[in-house]
């Protein structure tokens, strides 16, 4: 299935202009979260193609906003990027373990990033 639809959650105000800038510049239709406890509902109802997850949030984090994701039979279709500063191999095992397809240190390479996205159609 083609990824159309990105649902980026980050508490940074910065970090969410970057992706969305990136993302809407490369054809796809984004919207935000500002953390975990918000992404999770916005992605039950909005049905993204793509989330892009930030680790270090107040609340709920996007350790476990992932877990709760992938674990969810409405959600658990739906692939998540985790996108953090946390950039230790035992974070990113960590990341993957709560059910993530993928694990990108920032800064972002916005190559990459869009290379990684392409990749999951």
């Amino acid at each position: 299935m083609p990824v159309k639809n990105i649902l980026v959650v980050d508490d940074s105000p910065t970090e969410r202009f970057f992706a969305v800038d990136l993302l809407t510049k490369a054809g796809y239709q984004v919207s935000t979260a500002e953390n975990g406890e918000e992404g999770i509902a916005k992605a039950k109802v909005e049905k993204p193609d793509l989330i892009l997850m930030d680790v270090v949030m107040p609340g709920l984090n996007g350790y476990q906003a992932t877990r709760t994701l992938t674990r969810d039979e409405a959600t658990k279709h739906i692939p998540v990027i985790v996108c953090t500063t946390k950039g230790q191999e035992t974070d990113k095992i960590w990341g993957l373990r709560q059910g993530a397809v993928d694990y990108l240190v920032k800064p972002l390479n916005p190559t990459d990033l869009l290379a990684r996205i392409a990749a999951l159609s």
